[in-house]
Parts: C-alpha cells; sequence; structure tokens
C-alpha cells in the first residue's frame, strides 16, 4: 500500500541540519506513528511521504517555509530583567508567553533578557532520512479523531 491521505504511516529518521548536525531520531525508539493529511508532521516532510510504501528509505530535504517557518527578526524582545520576579534566568531557558507560546532565552543583562519567539528550528533546512516501516489504511475512528488509535498513537 502507498501512503496516500488518511493512510496509518509509521517510519524511523533521522533528523539533521545542513552541518550535517543530528537534532532528533527515532533510532533506539519505536517508529513514530502518525495519520498522513492530519499534520502531525511538517508539511514538507507529509508531502514527501505520499506515495512511499512500507520498506521505502529516502532523504527528504524541506525548505524553513515548509517546516518551522522562516526565522523572524520581529519575534525577538528585549523584556526588563524585573518582569521575572526576581527569578535566576539563564539562557536556554524557556517561558509561557501567551496561551500557545514559548519563548526562549537568549541572552541576560544586569537590566534586561533578550527572548526569541521562533521556534528553535526556524529558519532551518532540514533534512529527514526516512525509513517507512508501515503503511495501513486508517480506520473510521482515526479518520474521524483526527489521529492514529492503539500501538504507535493515541490510546483513549
Amino acid at each position: 500500500m502507498n501512503i496516500a491521505r488518511n493512510s496509518v504511516v509509521s517510519f524511523h529518521y533521522t533528523l539533521t541540519n545542513d552541518e550535517g548536525e543530528v537534532l532528533d531520531s527515532s533510532k533506539g525508539h519505536e517508529a513514530f506513528t502518525y495519520l498522513q493529511g492530519s499534520q502531525m508532521i511538517v508539511p514538507g516532510l507529509e508531502a514527501q511521504m505520499e506515495g512511499k510504501a512500507k520498506g521505502d528509505k529516502f532523504k527528504a530535504m524541506v525548505a524553513p517555509g515548509d517546516a518551522y517557518g522562516e526565522f523572524n527578526k520581529e519575534l525577538l524582545q528585549r523584556v526588563p530583567l524585573d518582569r521575572f520576579g526576581g527569578q535566576q534566568v539563564e539562557v536556554g531557558m524557556q517561558f509561557q508567553a501567551g496561551e500557545h507560546s514559548v519563548v526562549t532565552v537568549e541572552e541576560v543583562t544586569d537590566k534586561d533578557v533578550l527572548v526569541n519567539g521562533n521556534h528553535p528550528l526556524a529558519g532551518v533546512r532540514l533534512t529527514f532520512d526516512v525509513e517507512v516501516t508501515d503503511v495501513r489504511p486508517a480506520t473510521a475512528d482515526e479518520v474521524a479523531h483526527g489521529h492514529v488509535h492503539g500501538p504507535g498513537g493515541h490510546h483513549h
């Protein structure tokens, strides 16, 4: 069976950047399982999965615009240090900023903190080294719920 909309797909991957640095990998873990067409993986990878079959191995190069977006300088903001309530703030810390966004601390001075609202992989071209391990039709419940049920997926 080839991967198409509403297929349940399992795959192993190694994710690298242009410098070859490994950013993430499923090695040593269960294969990642998702519902094709449900936007559970970055759009550029999901598009390149289309038509593949169990056993296929391939490299998918994904531009920033088809992954986590371009780096947006407007999402860099200096916040007065006293806004952090006296807590110790360090580079790399992350804070909830609003209902759906997270900011990462980029720099700390004695007066303020530079926070970055971009996704950590914004502006990065990604390379996925993929091995498709299984493809099956989704059940009616999986399609209705928009996610995989059972092993590798969501359990109700």
